[in-house]
Parts: C-alpha cells; sequence; structure tokens
C-alpha cells in the first residue's frame, strides 16, 4: 500500500508563489498516476492538476491553467505543485492522490491519498 506525505504548504499572499511537494513510500510509485486535489473551507474536494505514470501528459482545472506547474522526479518518488500568482480562492487543504484508473480529473480514479497540507492565501 503506498503511502503519501505532502510538503510545502504555508501562509502567503496574493501573487506569491509556492511548491508543493508529496512524497510516496512505495517503490512502485512510477506505475501511479499522481493527482492534486483541493477542498476549501465549505466546498466541496475539487480536481487541481494531475500527471500520467510515466509524466508526458498533464492536466489542470481551469482555475489553476497557466498559473500551476505538476511535475514528477520517479526517481525521487515526488511530485511536484508549482503554484504562481496565488490568489485568496486558492485558500484550501491541498491533497495528491496516486491511482492507475481514468480519467484522471476524477478523484474515483485514485487509491491513495495523503493527510493533506494547508496553503492560505491572505494579505
Amino acid at each position: 500500500q503506498i503511502q503519501l506525505v505532502e510538503s510545502g504548504g504555508g501562509l502567503v499572499q496574493p501573487g506569491d508563489s509556492l511548491r508543493l511537494s508529496c512524497t510516496a513510500s512505495d517503490h512502485t510509485f512510477s506505475s501511479y498516476h499522481m493527482g492534486w486535489f483541493r477542498r476549501a473551507p465549505g466546498k466541496e474536494r475539487e480536481f487541481v492538476a494531475a500527471i500520467s505514470w510515466i509524466g508526458d501528459s498533464t492536466y489542470y482545472a481551469d482555475s489553476t491553467k497557466g498559473r500551476f506547474i505538476i511535475s514528477r522526479d520517479n526517481a525521487k518518488s515526488t511530485i511536484y505543485l508549482q503554484m504562481n500568482s496565488l490568489k485568496p480562492d486558492d485558500t484550501a487543504v491541498y491533497y495528491c492522490a496516486a491511482g492507475r484508473d481514468v480519467p484522471l480529473r476524477s478523484a474515483l480514479s485514485y487509491n491513495y491519498w495523503g493527510q493533506g497540507t494547508q496553503v492560505t492565501v491572505s494579505s
């Protein structure tokens, strides 16, 4: 069973950047599609970004496209979410997830989830 640990969250101001990391415990990490989801207070969990197992395809929510970049380093069993031009609406707990199903935008495609890391964007 793969275990995922997120890091890199924090409090930033609007317009700032932040990079989240998610490290997996299992050596089979490279065979999983990976995704980032978030849940804001009082809102449903929503898709943020995803990357295919080999890293050749990436997907973004409309709200994050052009500002966020997802990447992976299979040698380090780690994925990253580079978040630029952050807005207050990006405030949420961010979760990484691993799975082998499709579509990558659906939370149902992921079997393993991290505990989440808080991102707060406020002036």
